[in-house]
């Protein structure tokens, strides 16, 4: 049975490699960041992923669970349901800059007592200013629900790096390769190439956090080459994996 905590937490709440918060929902919206590591939002819809660059606007009434990766300093600020800068039916990514980063640290770090009262409101309505006018990424990987893409999608999810066409994966998947580049364009708004893509960055982002090494982790991912995967890295995210890996283990602030 998926928890109800009626009033989203505000604070710090460090989460080891590997650690999890099982599926919940809220009554209020919810902004999570990590400050250093790598966290994921699941939900029925999808995977998201928040770095120390981007941060994940959980809406209210999402059950969702997290995922920790290398460890992540996790900061969470529960925002009540009448206050909704986006008007998002499911979670988004945003881009975290310098301002908004200090913003959600000073929020989490005010000590318990202090929360709700007039000073920590007033800064709780710059960050919700900011969250407002923060670019917002479609880089999630959305989840299937018909049997034969969802087939296909865990053969993926199982080995990134599988270079198989979407014609072969479907014959292992009992479906024809037209049905399923239909399929893609209509349950998940990309096609079969955009979808892969999207899942190899994620991995990708999940083993740098984990300490392996770029070429490793380009392999794993399935990039021919290491310069081929910073290049594809570096267009997607602004930064090469060295300058996110800095930030991930809480060696570069953001600027």
């Amino acid at each position: 049975m998926t928890r109800h905590t009626p009033r989203a937490s505000t604070g710090l709440r460090p989460l080891p490699p590997g650690g999890e918060i099982d599926a919940h929902r809220h009554d209020d919206h919810q902004l999570a960041y990590a400050v250093s590591g790598v966290l994921s939002v699941t939900t029925d819809a999808g995977i998201w992923l928040a770095s120390p660059a981007r941060a994940l606007w959980i809406p209210a009434g999402t059950v969702h669970e997290h995922r920790s990766f290398g460890g992540a300093d996790l900061r969470l600020v529960g925002i009540p349901a009448a206050r909704d800068p986006l008007g998002l039916a499911r979670p988004a990514v945003l881009g975290v800059d310098a301002l908004l980063r200090e913003l959600i640290v000073a929020c989490t770090g005010a000590p318990a007592a202090e929360r709700d009262g007039a000073e920590w409101l007033r800064l709780r309505d710059v960050l919700l200013d900011r969250v407002a006018r923060a670019p917002r990424y479609a880089d999630y990987v959305p989840s299937a629900r018909d049997p034969r893409l969802a087939a296909v999608c865990r053969m993926l999810c199982d080995d990134p790096a599988d270079d198989r066409t979407l014609g072969e994966l479907g014959a292992r998947a009992g479906a024809g390769e037209r049905t399923l580049t239909r399929l893609f364009r209509a349950e998940l708004g990309m096609t079969f190439p955009q979808w892969r893509a999207q899942l190899r960055l994620h991995h990708a982002m999940v083993l740098l956090a984990e300490g392996l090494p770029v070429t490793t982790v380009a392999h794993r991912s399935g990039w021919a080459s290491a310069s081929a995967f910073i290049d594809a890295f570096r267009r997607t995210f602004g930064h090469t994996p060295g300058t996110h890996r800095a930030r991930v283990d809480g060696r570069l602030l953001l600027r």
